[in-house]
């Protein structure tokens, strides 16, 4: 077993060298019968918008503390250990900045073993070891916990989890081991693969009190009190903690393979196969079910190194800033004080996705709403849609009673479009024709002030077209918002070429209250999202009209990593919506987009999937089948691969040549937040750099260098980047 003590770790310090140190200060405080607690508490020296985090300077200091501590613990001094955090944050785990710093995979084991060797200590002290866990406790922040003998959560903290898998890693500092032998293996799963995979679901501190991570809880006002008096109770024998869900031997033996076998079928039809962190995680559970403390964390040792030596890590800590710092300073943003204030919001449409809007609009903004359509009817349709949904929040206990009568009473239709006068924010959602959205913007215009914003959902249409009959076309703006409208946190602000500074500003400013993440583009066919997706899906309808066997396409892009295959994604699309993106990307160029007559057949159709009663997919449908069959001179899936990979590489570049958007990293954050491309492949342009589309293609890459892992070969690098990244 390793020896974690005989490892020199001093060669991490290079990677300290701008590290903000959690420093880990000491105070004792007196139990009665003249026992001493030995309180740790964790801080950096920064307020809560940097929390606490454990790099390789901060884990040395701390491990120096706890070898203190076992000394004192030793001559009698203590009686037991505690660590809590500075107010509201106990960790948010390792330091991610360092870890994209480390230079070698031997490094990488050895900051794994060093998160070992520091928590570690936590079960070596010689007395009992506590974590109040006081605050936001994530990955490493979390496996401190898991290291101590027993655990106190406050019963506020908005924040507890293990999101590594999400970010191309696995809890490596014992909580792959630790949790399932103390909540069990299939709790375990829940919090380690499939919260993280569920856009990094968190748990509170009553969840975690429910799981069993935590043995008590107690409330925000007397927390540390109310802790400190717990631990002296157990220290002093007058406290038995019972773990209902910690796993004895018939979960051992029955249930524990049953429940990993299960875990990897939802990860195959979740997320794939090609996402490495989540399978690597379920074996380090599997296995956790027998062996030492120490086996477990060797194992966690080796597994975390070739992750940190891998494509998957780097491209995830690439995605996460890209998401945690650009989308939050969006590119060519204008100043926020041009932004107009909004007071009223009017809605063109009262379809389903128009109710999607009102309900969002009305939620986060708190101003009235109206809706409008061409007739009473459709218009009661979206009111009883967004009062539905509100009772369902209220149902849930997500808004309160008085919440929901307030937004009720803010929502209203008509058809008389005199009742938009005072409105300061209009968008239409109608139908997507060029001919239609223009009248009922032009007819909406001469009921509304000079000053009000004039925004379109549109999809793929120009929209400084849509805005050609406009009056005042320097008010309007392209605000794209992606379906469900509630869950999807992209919206592409469209700005063309009459679109005023005032009107982008105020577009920025909506989009951030509405709690979206928005990427301002220029006025082109497909914008950001459905120009990639369109000639994605456009090369795979190509392969099926030449006759590829839909098996073959369905699995030729499996290397891309992508929540779903491409006909499945052609479904949740829409396949009357997909036929109308491929039909105007081939109108605007088509000597690079495909459009399909197969595509409008099956879209007559309705299906190309065959599926069962739930919903369930079983295979293609038999009258697909049939309608595809006839084409000459199929592909192979390794020809339709390399034609999508040249074909994005080559679409992307053209992109930003005509700098639709700033940068490549701009075309990574839509696709990521807007089509869910995964984390682990960084978005489109690292995928395509590894891949080598990017030299095949313009020969350069759009990084320079290429973002990818440590252990990778990097022959093919040396070409200039493409110039066309920050």
């Amino acid at each position: 077993m390793t020896d974690y003590s005989a490892i020199d770790f001093s060669s991490l310090l290079t990677l300290a060298h701008d590290e903000v140190v959690t420093h880990s200060f000491v105070r004792d405080i007196a139990l009665h019968g003249d026992q001493v607690l030995a309180l740790v508490t964790l801080d950096n020296g920064r307020d809560h918008t940097r929390p606490n985090t454990l790099g390789p300077a901060s884990l040395l200091e701390f491990a120096r503390t706890m070898d203190d501590l076992t000394e004192r613990a030793g001559r009698g001094e203590i009686h037991g250990v505690a660590v809590t955090g500075k107010p509201f944050i106990l960790a948010a785990g390792a330091d991610l900045s360092k870890v994209s710093e480390i230079p070698s995979r031997e490094t990488g084991k050895k900051f794994a073993q060093l998160g070992h060797h520091a928590l570690g200590k936590l079960s070596e002290l010689g007395v009992p070891s506590f974590v109040f866990i006081n605050g936001l406790a994530l990955g490493g922040g979390l496996e401190i916990g898991l290291n101590a003998d027993y655990r106190t959560v406050d019963s506020s903290v908005p924040a507890i989890a293990l999101p590594e898998v999400f970010l191309g890693l696995i809890p490596g500092w014992g909580g792959s081991y630790l949790l399932p032998n103390l909540i069990g293996i299939e709790n375990a799963v829940k919090v380690i693969i499939e919260n993280p995979l569920k856009n990094n679901r968190t748990l509170t501190g009553a969840d975690a009190l429910e799981l069993g991570i935590a043995d008590v809880q107690f409330p925000s006002s007397m927390f540390l009190e109310n802790s400190i008096a717990w631990a002296g109770s157990v220290i002093a024998g007058k406290v038995k903690v019972h773990r209902p869900n910690m796993p004895g031997t018939i979960e051992r033996l029955v249930k524990w393979d049953a429940a990993v076998g299960i875990a990897r079928k939802i990860l195959e039809s979740r997320v794939g196969t090609v996402a490495e962190a989540p399978y690597t995680a379920l074996e380090l559970l599997k296995a956790a079910k027998s062996g030492t403390r120490a086996e477990g964390f060797e194992r966690e040792d080796d597994a975390l190194a070739s992750l940190i030596a891998g494509d998957q890590l780097h491209a995830s800590i690439y995605a996460f800033n890209l998401v945690q710092k650009r989308a939050k300073r969006p590119a060519g943003a204008p100043d926020k004080a041009l932004a107009q204030r909004i007071t009223k919001v009017g809605v063109i449409g009262a379809g389903l996705m128009a109710s999607q809007f009102a309900l969002l609009f009305v939620r986060r903004l708190q101003v009235p709403v109206v809706i409008t359509d061409l007739d009473q009817a459709r218009v009661d349709k979206g009111l009883s849609y967004i009062h539905g949904e509100i009772a369902a929040l209220e149902n849930k206990k997500r808004i309160s009673q008085d919440e929901a009568n307030r937004l009720r009473a803010l929502v209203s239709g008509t058809t008389d479009k005199a009742d938009f006068a005072d409105a300061d924010w209009v968008i239409e959602a109608v139908f997507e024709e060029l001919g239609v959205k223009q009248d009922v913007l032009a007819e909406i215009e001469a009921h509304l002030s000079p000053e009000a914003i004039l925004a379109t959902n549109t999809s793929s249409l120009s929209v400084e077209q849509i805005g050609a009959r406009l009056h005042h076309p320097e008010r309007l703006v392209g605000f794209h918002f992606f379906n469900p409208v509630a869950v999807m946190p992209l919206i592409e602000v469209v700005n063309t070429p009459k679109t005023n500074e005032a009107t982008l500003s105020t577009a920025m400013v909506v989009a951030g209250k509405l709690k979206k993440n928005a990427v301002i583009t220029r006025d082109t066919p497909g914008f950001v999202v459905n120009r990639i997706l369109a000639r994605l899906l456009g090369e795979v309808m190509h392969a099926v009209d030449r006759g590829t066997p839909l098996e073959v396409v369905n699995g030729a892009l499996s290397p891309f990593g992508l929540p779903m295959p491409p006909f499945e994604l052609l479904e949740l699309v829409g396949l009357k919506v997909g036929a109308h993106v491929l039909d105007t990307h081939h109108a605007a160029f088509p000597d690079r987009f495909f459009r399909s007559d197969n595509l409008h057949t099956l879209a007559a159709h309705g299906v190309i999937l065959d599926r069962n009663a739930k919903g369930k997919i079983k295979g293609f449908d038999k009258r697909a089948v049939k309608i595809v069959s006839g084409g000459t001179s199929p592909m192979t899936g390794e020809e339709i691969l390399r034609r999508v990979e040249d074909g994005l590489a080559d679409e992307i570049r053209r992109m930003l040549d005509g700098e639709v958007v700033h940068a490549a990293e701009d075309i990574d954050l839509c696709m990521i937040l807007g089509a869910g491309w995964p984390f682990q492949m960084g978005g489109v342009t690292p995928y395509l750099d590894r891949a080598g589309a990017s030299l095949r293609v313009f020969g350069a890459t759009f990084h320079n260098p290429p973002i990818r892992g440590l252990g990778s070969d990097h022959s093919e690098a040396a070409p200039q980047s493409a110039g066309v990244t920050t």
